[in-house]
């Protein structure tokens, strides 16, 4: 290997690393209120529906502010879009500690939205220029290791960290320093050219209608479906397993929190660096390969929550053992889906298709996920004091209500499984058009510089 490719490569895996720590920062500060849940829940009188309505409007501004921002990826500096991005959420994350009321905390939260939308486009679009197709599924899991590893790292120590200080506030302020740090780094990152390494030379003309020609990619629509059902499963069950827990099952906040964090976090440790491998192998066989692997992960993902919450309370460790196996299915999501919308779109529309794709599938499935979850538990709270003939609501009817709204989380699986097979129908078509159009505009290019 050449110096030159040497050097390359050594950037690559660096820029890669610091997209990492920004995504373990992202995915740490999104989840500290997932786990003060109970406190703030105390501390201002709220409804599960009012809990679950703080994440969906986080996530609603997260996917409609990322629409604007991935059209500056795409044609704007990203390590400034990554940058100030950091910048923003950081300081919002540190301001929830002062929030003097749900109100308050719910607009602080919007301000953590906003910075965090900046984020995933213009990373995405940086992994698909340093790295080639058949290194992009590795690439991308080493990336979305940021997710569970900031799950881990916020379910381990958040706890923690209220027990000592004594106050839910306490993880918001910490969080903070870390981003602003970070974001320094960001703003040094030297930039490859979009479409780096692709086979074909791509053209620096911008797309008439990039919205239009997107929309037009029937795999990016089946894509962004099971995204949506994806969303919808993981930040329910993200943002209510905590108090699941400690409902249901009687645990305290730190060990809920433990738990959860096995649960969501070390299984996608081992999720995503295993997964990127293997998609990558089967991608290597059969050009629908990566995206069938994913429907059967998502498959086992929902018979394993779906298990997991049927063995009712029969025991803590089984519970967690079956939706942990479920949850490592769930992120073989991400190593399979994430690059297939990279193969099947043109390098200048990447960083809008992710954009685009984030905005329906948070606000349809990552914004309604924990509300409707949260609603339902409310609405099942009800029914189980009724039907118990009590005259009112008590923890006990609260864990029975949420153990019940929670199903939805396989049902969503399962939807999500079935939307991953049917882009594998349409891919290969889809991919070889891609790879098509790079290539004759690239002759086309090359025909008017040999005439000039």
């Amino acid at each position: 290997m050449s110096n030159g490719a040497n050097r390359q490569r050594v950037q690559a895996g660096g820029i890669l690393f610091l997209l990492f720590l920004a995504n373990l920062l992202n995915f740490f500060d999104r989840t500290i209120p997932a786990i003060i849940t109970e406190p703030l829940r105390k501390e201002y009188g709220l409804s599960d529906l009012q809990l679950g309505l703080v994440s969906a409007a986080f996530t609603l501004v997260y996917a409609i502010a990322g629409l604007p921002l991935g059209g500056l990826a795409d044609t704007g500096a990203r390590r400034k879009v990554l940058g100030w991005g950091l910048v923003v959420w950081s300081a919002f994350t540190g301001l929830n500690a002062l929030a003097w009321s749900y109100a308050s905390f719910f607009l602080m939260r919007l301000g953590v939205g906003v910075g965090e939308a900046s984020y995933a486009p213009a990373a995405s679009s940086l992994i698909s220029d340093l790295y080639p197709a058949n290194r992009r599924a590795r690439a991308t899991g080493i990336y979305m290791l940021g997710l569970p590893a900031g799950l881990v790292l916020a379910f381990f120590t958040v706890g923690g960290m209220v027990s000592a200080f004594g106050s839910w506030r306490a993880p918001f302020l910490i969080a903070a320093v870390p981003g602003m740090v970070l974001a320094l780094f960001m703003f040094l990152i030297r930039e490859p050219e979009r479409g780096a390494s692709e086979v074909a030379r791509v053209s620096r003309q911008p797309i008439e209608q990039p919205i239009r020609t997107l929309l037009r990619t029937r795999t990016l629509i089946w894509l962004t479906l099971s995204g949506v059902t994806l969303n919808f499963a993981s930040y329910a069950g993200n943002s209510f397993l905590v108090p699941l827990l400690q409902r249901y099952f009687g645990l305290p906040l730190v060990r809920a929190a433990v738990v959860t964090g096995f649960i969501t976090g070390v299984t996608g440790l081992v999720g995503l660096t295993l997964g990127g491998w293997i998609a990558d192998r089967m991608h290597a066989r059969s050009e629908r390969g990566r995206l069938l692997f994913g429907a059967v992960s998502l498959l086992a993902g929902a018979l394993g929550t779906g298990l997991a919450l049927l063995s009712g309370r029969v025991s803590v460790p089984l519970f967690a053992m079956c939706f942990g196996l479920g949850w490592l299915g769930v992120y073989n999501f991400y190593t399979t889906v994430y690059p297939a919308i990279h193969d099947v779109v043109d390098p200048r529309l990447r960083a809008r298709a992710v954009a685009l794709v984030f905005a329906g599938i948070y606000v349809l499935g990552g914004a309604l996920g924990p509300a409707v979850v949260g609603g339902l538990s409310d609405a099942f709270t009800l029914a189980a004091m009724r039907e118990a003939g009590a005259g009112e609501v008590t923890e006990a009817f609260k864990a029975v209500g949420l153990h019940s709204a929670m199903f939805l989380v396989p049902v969503m699986l399962l939807f999500t499984s079935l939307f991953i097979y049917l882009a594998s129908r349409s891919f290969v078509a889809d991919a070889r058009r891609t790879r098509e159009g790079l290539a004759h505009e690239a002759e086309g290019a090359w025909e008017v510089r040999k005439a000039a």
